[in-house]
C-alpha cells in the first residue's frame, strides 16, 4: 500500500490456510507442489485476478490476499471462496484439502513441521536458529491479516489510537483455537497464548503485543524500530532481517507502504465469516477515528500496560471475557461492568446502518451463538477422542467449500 492513500480509502485483506491429507488429516508441507500446480513451475506469488496465492514460514500454509488494495469489502467473500474452491480442486490429485481455524488440533509441530526450503529462504532460516520455528506458535497459527492506510503522520496518529483500542476485544470475535494435540486447552484463543511468548528469546520484538502509545513515525522509529534493530544485531551479523519484518505486535506500522497491519485476528472457519468480521472491525475503526464514541485524546491516553489485561483476559475466555475496568468500557460509551460480547453487540448495533446488508447474517449468527472456539468446543463436548476431534473439523472444512458458517 503506497501513498496517495488516505484513511479508508483501500483495504489489504490476508487469509492463511493449511493443507492437510484427507485420509490421515494430517497437516501436509505440500504448499510447493500447490503452487507449481497452478502456474506450471513453482512461484512463491501468483497473481489471480483480484486474489493472489502466496507461502507463508512454514510449508503447509498458503497466504490468500486481495492482489493489492481494494475500495470495499462488499465481494470479497466470494472472490475469496472461488479461489479456495479453485486450490481444493488442485489439491484433489495430491489427496489434500485445505482447512479453516488457527491451529490444527491434532498437529504435533516438533515432528510434523516443515519449513519453507525455496524463495526467503534464508529469512526463515535465521527465525529457525533464533527461535526455534518448531512450535505452535510458529507453525500452527493460522490468521487473518487487515492492513489498513494513513496518509501523514495526523493519519497515522488516529488509526494507530483507534486500532490500540480495538485490540484487546478481538480476541472475543475471532478466537477459533480452543484445541492443541487433542487436548482442550483452556484458552478458546490458544493461537494468541502462544503469540505472546514465541519470541520470548528477543522481548523487543514482540513487546506487550498491545503496540505502545506512539502516534508518529519519528516517535515509532524511536520506541519501537531502534530497539528491534539493536536486539536483533548480535543474531543477525548478515543484516537481512528487515524490522517491519521483526516487529511482531498486534499491530504493525508498515511505514514502507504506508499502511497498519492488525495480525490478533484467528482465521475463521469460510471467507463469509472473516470477510464479516474484518468489515465489522473496520467500522468500528472508522467510528473512534470519527470520534463517534470517544476523544482522540481518550484514545491516545491507555497505555500497553492498563490495556492488557483486558485483552490476556478475553485469550482465555474470548467473547465471555468480563471487562471490569469501566474507564475503558466508556470510551464506548458503555456505564456498566459487561462481557466482551456485550460490547460487541452494542458496537454492532453503533455501526451497522454502515455496514453492507451482505454481513449482517455472519456477524449476528456470530455475536449469538458464539465465537467458533465455542463451537468447536460445543460440538466436541466430553469426547476428545481423535476420531471425535476429526469428524469435527471435518465438518469445518465442509464449511470452508460450503461458505457457511459452522453450527454446533
Amino acid at each position: 500500500m503506497k501513498k496517495p492513500y488516505h484513511l479508508f480509502d483501500v483495504y489489504g485483506i490476508e487469509l492463511e490456510y493449511m493443507l492437510v491429507k484427507n485420509d490421515s488429516f494430517k497437516v501436509a508441507p505440500q504448499v510447493d507442489e500447490l503452487l507449481s500446480s497452478k502456474a506450471g513451475e513453482l512461484k512463491a506469488d501468483i497473481e489471480n485476478g483480484d486474489i493472489a496465492w502466496s507461502n507463508e514460514l512454514v510449508a503447509h500454509v498458503i497466504e490468500l490476499k486481495t492482489n493489492g488494495p481494494t475500495k470495499n469489502t462488499d465481494d470479497l467473500a466470494e472472490k475469496f471462496h472461488a479461489n479456495i474452491l479453485e486450490i481444493d480442486a488442485l489439491l484433489l490429485p495430491l489427496n489434500l484439502q485445505l482447512l479453516g481455524s488457527a491451529s490444527h488440533p491434532l498437529m504435533h509441530p516438533d515432528t510434523d513441521t516443515e519449513l519453507w526450503k525455496h524463495s526467503y529462504s534464508e529469512v526463515y532460516a535465521l527465525y529457525n536458529t533464533i527461535f526455534n520455528c518448531k512450535g505452535h506458535g510458529w507453525s500452527n497459527v493460522q490468521s487473518t491479516h487487515i492492513n489498513l492506510p494513513f496518509y501523514d503522520d495526523t493519519e497515522f496518529e488516529k488509526l494507530h489510537a483507534a486500532i490500540r483500542i480495538i485490540l484487546p476485544l478481538l480476541p472475543g470475535l475471532c478466537a477459533s483455537s480452543p484445541i492443541l494435540e487433542g487436548k482442550i486447552t483452556g484458552f478458546k484463543d490458544t493461537r494468541l497464548e502462544f503469540y505472546k511468548t514465541n519470541q520470548k528469546e528477543i522481548p523487543e520484538l514482540t513487546g506487550m503485543v498491545i503496540p505502545e502509545r506512539v502516534f508518529s513515525k519519528l516517535d515509532y522509529y524511536a520506541t519501537i524500530f531502534e530497539p528491534i534493530k539493536k536486539a536483533i544485531r548480535p543474531f543477525d551479523k548478515d543484516k537481512i532481517l528487515d524490522q517491519h519484518f521483526l516487529n511482531s505486535r498486534g499491530a504493525i506500522a508498515r511505514f514502507d507502504r504506508s499502511a497498519i497491519e492488525i495480525r490478533l485476528m484467528d482465521i475463521q472457519e469460510c471467507p463469509k465469516a472473516d470477510i464479516a468480521i474484518c468489515a465489522l472491525v473496520i467500522a468500528v475503526l472508522k467510528a473512534l477515528v470519527n470520534k463517534d464514541f470517544c476523544s482522540l485524546e481518550a484514545q491516545k491516553r491507555w497505555t500497553k500496560e492498563e490495556l492488557f489485561p483486558i485483552f490476556n483476559d478475553a485469550i482465555k475466555h474470548a467473547e465471555n471475557s468480563e471487562i471490569i475496568n469501566l474507564e475503558y468500557l466508556e470510551l464506548f460509551g458503555i456505564k456498566k461492568v459487561s462481557t466482551v460480547n456485550d460490547v460487541w453487540k452494542q458496537l454492532y448495533l453503533a455501526v451497522k446502518p454502515k455496514l453492507h446488508k451482505s454481513h449482517y447474517e455472519a456477524i449476528e449468527f456470530i455475536l449469538e451463538e458464539g465465537t467458533l472456539a465455542t463451537r468447536i468446543l460445543k460440538s466436541i463436548g466430553n469426547n476428545t477422542s481423535e476420531a471425535h476431534i476429526i469428524s469435527v473439523y471435518r465438518e469445518m472444512q465442509n464449511c470452508l467449500k460450503t461458505n457457511t458458517l459452522f453450527q454446533p
